[in-house]
């Protein structure tokens, strides 16, 4: 006993000293990491957000935001005027009046406006109510007038107008799905009319159900007349089920669901009908039912209505494009909206996979000169083509050099221009976007944004004006409106970030770097503490996102914040993001790099080009390399720390889709390959489990309908028949994002890289504060 206490009482000032020596972050260094969080930082910026909200002649207004709260703007382009949209003072004094509560003109409690017809008075809501207010006397009376507003051009629903419903274009009535089938409700008198009557469950119109997308929203497209609807009825009868489980106290809810899975035998499919509204009629066009695809993405519906279809100005042809399973044919189409006849104008077959642009679909039907816009990458660029639709036959190559359409924004058919969005014309990067035209027969081409930098650009109805807000990752935006022609009429906004940089904030560092075969130029971002000790080593974390569909990056304009990158930069390391070979906006060889072997997750670029970084940067350490992301990131993460064990020394992984036999069968096979012909086996991480040396946790919500926590949990059994040690976070009730438990993972996310790479303490569950702005929330 005497022994064994000396003994305890010898050791103990060993381990006192050990504990002194560790270093440690305090609640204060986390109280600084959280300052730089994307609504943190964003409330310090003025003037940077333009959004415009279209009137009749190409007028529109939008809510500025400044050091004091907001202004509501009004700009007339044919005039070149600016103006503030009405009394801000003015309009405050009479809704405190009115209401009982002190308003102030700075920080009116609402963040829109609606003009009455006349335009002789502005419509808000305050407090639940709906006002009224004189924009001569200012006199506020309550108003019970209905809310309405313009469909987005190609269809989509206006801005606040989601629901289940879809109205027509003369705003007279709405398409419903109700028991699987589609009805009508008339907007004015509420009458209900069913249009179709055979719909079942599983076998139903216009249905939005397949794989992780769902809603009760119906897909539909509107002939212009609103006297015709272009549908479908889905057939999932066949179609394998996935199950989820609630955690609760008592028995769990089973949420079962279809779907499809690479290499099932049987996937959704859609048999394209047209129904005429006024008698109910349905028309089957005389093709064999579709699988379930789209041209721009994994779904049929990506745009929030039906995809891929163009209705004729007078309703009496319907241009569509079916899409093969694999994505790599195909058929452009044309039906007879009366007959169903249907008349097949070209094809085309990719050896990889094909897709129409993104962000927006890339072809047109243009029914008045009977001819095809069309979008391929077959000489390695995305471009656009014109063909005859009659004959199907080439007619001539629009846009061509080693740059690419990303957005085909609008035809002019009087005219035969076309505008559109154009990366790799910036020499500094080829992620930067603008906005170009040309014409139809390939001539007089025109960059209409010719600022350096990445351009968001809104064309106004008419496409006499646009308003375009341009930028760079360590430039604030410059927001301008111009004519057609690219002249410009007025700066709108210069963003102020002064009250940001004054806490010390400071923007990601641009990275140009070599792919890891040496040649191919890659790009990213770098962040670093704001208070930087060169001669100091730090550990490196990187953060990434594989795609192909994206980036690490994401989006190339000025944000205050980009995750919590530079939260992570705060805590003593230096984080990067790099988008590797196989993502997307750059050539298709560059693109299709990984094509049937997506375990590859650009792992070699990221390795290679935090090398080169170090190189560079003497105060990168490569010896403490990190590692995290979410989704597809997750999945590349677990296959850096498997794959790439002595370089990936801590690894995070959220939410990943660890083997794709268990992600929803589209995204895969378009990315991927069909399971018949790709080696899907040889890509699943938990096949590689064994080879973990790091630290690695593992992140999934169990009720993740978009990649299914059972992915997740076969990584989980490997680790444990190999003897491997693992950290785990689940999230009982969570889906794909982890909705109001994303501070909690940001924290453990902090905690697990500042302990485990940079070998420090870290203060004791802190509590991640993110603060609303309070020019956006709602009072």
């Amino acid at each position: 006993m005497k022994k064994s206490l000396l003994t305890g009482i010898f050791l103990l000032p060993l381990f006192s000293s050990y504990a002194q020596q560790r270093p440690a972050l305090t609640t204060r260094d986390y109280e600084q990491a959280q300052r730089f969080l994307s609504t943190n930082a964003e409330q310090l910026i003025d003037h940077a957000s333009v959004r415009p909200n279209w009137l009749p002649n190409d007028r529109f207004w939008y809510r500025d935001l400044t050091a004091n709260g907001s202004e509501f703007i009004l700009v007339d382009p044919a005039k070149g005027t600016r103006t503030t949209a009405f009394n801000h003072q003015r309009l405050a004094d009479s809704l405190s009046k009115v209401t009982g509560k002190k308003y102030a003109a700075a920080t009116l409690p609402f963040q829109t406006i609606r003009f009455s017809p006349d335009e002789k008075a502005i419509i808000v809501q305050v407090g639940g109510k709906q006002w009224k207010s004189n924009l001569q006397t200012y006199q506020i009376t309550a108003d019970s007038s209905p809310v309405t507003s313009t469909p987005e051009p190609g269809g989509r629903p206006a801005r606040g107008e989601g629901g289940i419903e879809v109205l027509s274009p003369d705003r007279k009535r709405a398409a419903f799905i109700k028991d699987y089938n589609l009805w009508l409700r008339d907007v004015q008198t509420g009458k209900e009319t069913q249009l179709t009557t055979d719909g079942i469950k599983d076998f139903g119109y216009a249905t939005d159900n397949a794989g992780w997308k769902s809603s009760d929203r119906a897909i539909l497209a509107w002939s212009p007349d609103s006297k015709k609807i272009a549908t479908f009825r889905q057939d999932q009868r066949q179609v394998s089920d996935m199950y989820l489980v609630t955690t609760n106290v008592g028995k769990p809810t089973l949420k079962q669901w279809k779907y499809p899975l690479p290499g099932d035998k049987d996937i959704p499919t859609i048999a394209r009908v047209i129904i005429e509204v006024d008698n109910p009629k349905v028309i089957a066009l005389q093709i064999p039912p579709d699988p379930h695809r789209a041209t721009l993405s994994d779904d049929i519906a990506s745009s929030g209505t039906f995809d891929d279809v163009n209705w004729t100005e007078d309703g009496a042809k319907l241009a569509f494009v079916s899409t093969s399973r694999d994505h790599k044919e195909e058929k452009i189409r044309i039906a007879d909206a009366a007959t169903g006849a249907v008349r097949d104008v070209f094809n085309e077959i990719v050896p990889t996979q094909y897709e129409s642009g993104w962000g927006a679909i890339n072809w047109r039907y243009l029914d008045k000169s009977n001819e095809f816009i069309w979008f391929s990458e077959r000489d390695n660029w995305g471009h656009l083509y014109l063909y005859d639709a009659t004959t199907g036959k080439l007619k001539n190559q629009i846009t061509k050099g080693d740059w690419l359409v990303t957005k085909l924004l609008k035809v002019d058919e009087k005219k035969r221009v076309l505008y559109f969005m154009a990366n790799g014309r910036q020499a500094v990067n080829p992620y930067f976007g603008q906005l170009c035209k040309i014409g139809f027969d390939g001539k007089n081409f025109a960059v209409l944004t010719p600022e350096e930098g990445n351009h968001q650009v809104t064309l106004s109805p008419s496409g006499n004006y646009f308003v375009d807000s341009y930028s760079k990752p360590d430039v604030p935006p410059v927001t301008v409106v111009r004519n057609a022609e690219g002249k410009l009429i007025a700066t709108l906004e210069k963003a102020d970030i002064s009250r940001l940089t004054a806490t010390g904030w400071q923007p990601p560092v641009p990275i140009a770097l070599k792919a890891y075969d040496g040649k191919t130029d890659i790009y990213g971002l770098m962040y670093r503490p704001t208070k930087l000790d060169p001669a100091k080593k730090y550990p490196i974390i990187d953060y990434i996102y594989p795609g192909p569909q994206g980036g690490s990056v994401g989006n190339w304009s000025f944000s205050a914040a980009r995750k919590d990158n530079q939260s992570l930069a705060e805590l003593g390391f230096i984080v990067v993001e790099i988008e590797g070979t196989s993502n997307p906006l750059r050539s298709k060889s560059f693109h299709d790099m990984s094509y049937g072997n997506m375990a590859i997750n650009t792992l070699p670029d990221q390795i290679t080009g935090i090398r080169q970084l170090a190189q560079k940067f003497g105060y990168i350490d490569t010896t403490r390399v990190g590692i995290w992301g979410h989704s597809g990131g997750g999945f590349a993460t677990a296959t850096a720390m498997f794959r790439y064990p002595d370089f990936f020394k801590v690894g995070i992984s959220e939410s990943g889709n660890h083997d794709n036999r268990n992600y929803e069968d589209d995204w895969g096979e378009r990315y991927n390959g069909l399971a018949a012909n790709v080696d899907y086996e040889a890509q699943a991480n938990q096949n590689y489990a064994k080879n973990l040396k790091g630290k690695l946790m593992l992140a999934h919500g169990m009720m993740d309908n978009n990649v299914p926590p059972y992915n997740t949990l076969l990584v989980v059994e490997a680790l444990e028949k190999a003897n491997k040690d693992y950290d785990l976070v689940i999230f009982p009730n969570s889906a794909h994002g982890f909705g109001v438990y994303n501070p909690y993972m940001m924290r453990r996310r902090w905690d697990y890289f500042v302990r485990n790479l940079q070998g420090a303490e870290t203060p004791h569950e802190f509590l991640i504060d993110i603060k609303p702005d309070p020019r956006t929330s709602v009072r």
